[in-house]
């Protein structure tokens, strides 16, 4: 019961910190990929399955997603085993974290928090949730005053080191007199260039939103043609009532 308290204060201290960290920076609009054809959209979201399985994974569990639900997104149970059972080899098996819990809080501090419904936890004024993701995988630079030697302009001071650096390479936030970020300076080239990398994050950060709510693609769109019926058989409930009470006076 003790650890089970510790564990509730501690989550709701990172997540206090991290969104006044978002009110204070402002948020970056995340791609809205769900726009995209369905053909485009599923792609997106297997790209952004392969770097949470293969980036995320190895410090965050998504602790209420299964493996076998990316079949949603287009994907066989096949390519599932090929490509992206590393941390089990069972395809109906949660997704848990490669590292063991005891040692992530000796380096860290704390242990990384689940990211199954992260982007919908981090929805704030300054905006949605996976706008928050977006700007805050986008914001890491050097800093060799923190223990991990990485720092974030959104979440000053995280204990989580840049895992998607080698993508990214290694920038530096460019200050104006009022300390405001105006640019960012390459100070070592990643594997991507800035453009693509910052593609592959919006690829992240949609599989991230949709691993919250897996149907919510699905129930957007069907929403559409339930409020059209709704509108139709409204108007013909009132032609309908209209012919009953025409002759009644």
């Amino acid at each position: 019961m003790k650890k089970w308290i510790v564990g509730c204060v501690m989550a709701l201290g990172l997540a206090g910190g991290a969104l006044a960290a978002g009110a204070g920076f402002s948020l970056d609009k995340a791609p809205e990929l769900s726009k995209k054809s369905e053909k485009e959209y599923q792609a997106a979201l297997q790209n952004g399955a392969k770097l949470f399985v293969n980036y995320c994974l190895n410090c965050h569990s998504a602790a209420f997603m299964r493996f076998n639900r990316l079949k949603d997104i287009g994907l066989s149970e096949q390519q599932i085993k090929d490509n992206l059972l590393f941390t089990t080899d069972k395809v109906g098996e949660v997704m848990k974290s490669a590292i063991n819990p005891r040692q992530a809080k000796e380096w860290f501090g704390a242990n990384p928090p689940d990211l199954t419904v992260i982007s919908r936890s981090r929805a704030s004024a300054a905006g949605s949730g996976p706008d928050y993701l977006y700007t805050y995988m986008r914001t890491f630079y050097r800093d060799d005053n923190r223990p991990t030697g990485w720092n974030n302009l959104v979440f000053p001071n995280v204990g989580m080191p840049h895992a998607l650096y080698e993508l990214q390479g290694e920038r530096k936030p460019i200050f104006d007199e009022h300390h405001k970020v105006t640019g960012w300076e390459q100070v070592k080239p990643g594997q991507l260039s800035p453009e693509a990398y910052d593609a592959a994050i919006g690829d992240l950060v949609a599989y991230m939103q949709w691993m919250a709510e897996p149907a919510q693609h699905q129930r957007t769109r069907l929403g559409v043609w339930v409020l059209l019926f709704l509108g139709l058989f409204t108007f013909a409930a009132w032609r309908l009532n209209k012919a009953f009470w025409k002759d009644v006076k």
